[in-house]
């Protein structure tokens, strides 16, 4: 199945209203973008930061009239609040597994190996954490999971016990476990997120060492 979909780029007072408008206006989903390479950091409880120019991105099915859609937002908000709108139809993918293309085998100071399945490392002297990227977030990807995997990799965990306090996917649980420590404990405040670790845990053979906690069980 192919889809219409629709990017524009404003800023970010008007980009909410812009999602919520293509959103109305029956958009199957709406995502937004950075537009400019702009980094945003850890807001504040209870604040969503989006970047100062955002793109958003609207996909409709392939029967609705696009011509409508940008007819109304043109009339809904200021012309010099968009910029660069663009209108192409795109061909459905198998996106579950689309990541496989990027995600690849890494190593952390040489004696963890985390692999997507299918691409295991056995390498003498390391252990291998197997892990597909999900719902929850935590694939050894993002920098702050690096740095973590990295120092876990450079201890010795051996018969430690560990807090992994926002566990996400359980990466960092899984991997202290992997390498030495006696139980970890995972917290998250999503269930999404404890039903990945406890999956991961599974499919590493941790899983009677890795017990997991909503905050308020914990």
């Amino acid at each position: 199945m192919a889809w219409h979909q629709i990017s524009v780029i404003t800023n970010e007072n008007t980009a909410p209203k812009l999602a919520d408008f293509f959103d109305h206006l029956g958009a199957v989903s709406v995502t937004y973008m950075d537009a400019e390479d702009e980094p945003v950091y850890e807001p504040a409880i209870g604040e969503t930061k989006i970047w100062s120019n955002t793109q958003v991105i609207a996909l409709y099915e392939l029967n609705i009239d696009t011509g409508h859609i940008k007819q109304a937002v043109l009339a809904q908000f200021k012309t010099d609040e968009l910029q660069h709108w663009l209108e192409e139809t795109i061909d459905d993918q198998e996106w579950e597994r689309a990541w496989m293309e990027f995600y690849k085998p890494m190593k952390f100071a040489d004696r963890l190996w985390v692999c997507p399945t299918d691409q295991e490392q056995r390498e003498e002297g390391t252990v291998c954490l197997t892990l597909d990227p999900g719902l929850a977030f935590g694939t050894g990807t993002h920098p702050t999971t690096a740095l973590c995997l990295e120092w876990l990799a450079s201890h010795d965990l051996t018969d430690k016990v560990v807090i992994d306090y926002g566990c996400g996917s359980g990466i960092l649980a899984v991997a202290a476990v992997l390498l030495g420590a006696k139980v970890a404990h995972a917290v998250d405040i999503d269930p999404q997120a404890i039903t990945a670790t406890e999956s991961n845990a599974l499919k590493n053979n941790v899983a009677d060492k890795i017990i997991c906690y909503l905050p308020e069980q914990f």
